[in-house]
């Protein structure tokens, strides 16, 4: 599994006063949770770059006076003028307790579905579960060879030994739909079984009866 080494420094200032000043050097404040107790410190900005910028699942390991510790990236904060990051909360990994993690999605294989010209929609990107950190990877990889045309793939019916998932189970991971051409296509074409009109008419209807023939006129006496 991939990891990126943050080399920072234990925090000693708090309050805005510290928190600005550190921003204008372009550190960024952050806090690592879960171990046997909170750690504030401080990193450069470009530190946290490869972290952050990436749809990536990584594990950070943040090196602060000498004491590398494991983590994963929990939560994050932007300025909202800027859009540069401020704040960064990370997990600490402890061998014997289970974590809460988004694990990305890798869809692998080829639709059914869209070998017969339905489009592959993918409707979500990860999934939220619960392990021991030894279980963290990269991502889930999910098949969707089976997937037929306008079929579903729900978080139910993903299966990854050692993870308990806790999105909701009847929520669609992915799916296939119709494309226009298709649902066009299935628009012209007649029902399959389906006679003509001129046909089914019936025989007696074809053709109206001819009119009885009228007698000559007769005569004036």
């Amino acid at each position: 599994m991939k990891s990126i080494t943050i080399e920072g420094q234990l925090r000693t200032g708090f309050g805005k006063g510290a928190t600005r000043q550190l921003r204008s050097q372009e550190l960024v404040p952050g806090v690592i949770y879960g171990g046997s107790q909170e750690i504030n410190f401080q990193a450069p900005a470009a530190a946290f770059k490869n972290l952050v910028y990436t749809p990536s699942f990584q594990i950070a390991e943040v090196v602060l006076e000498g004491k590398t510790y494991k983590t994963i990236l929990k939560d994050l904060q932007f300025d909202k003028v800027d859009d540069k990051l401020i704040h960064i909360d990370l997990l600490e990994l402890v061998e014997d307790k289970k974590v809460i993690a988004d694990i990305p999605l890798k869809f692998v294989g080829v639709s059914l579905g869209v070998k017969d010209g339905g489009k592959l929609i993918t409707k979500m990107k990860s999934l939220k579960v619960k392990t021991y950190p030894k279980y963290l990877k990269e991502n889930i990889e999910v098949s969707i060879d089976n997937l037929e045309l306008n079929g579903n793939i729900r978080v139910e019916d993903v299966k990854v030994e050692h993870y308990e998932i806790l999105n909701s189970p009847r929520i669609p991971v992915a799916s296939v739909v119709l494309t226009r051409q298709l649902k066009q296509e299935e628009a012209v074409t007649p029902a399959a079984g389906a006679a003509p009109a001129a046909a089914a008419a019936p025989a007696a209807a074809a053709a109206p009866a001819a009119a009885p023939a009228k007698a000559p006129a007769k005569g004036k006496k």
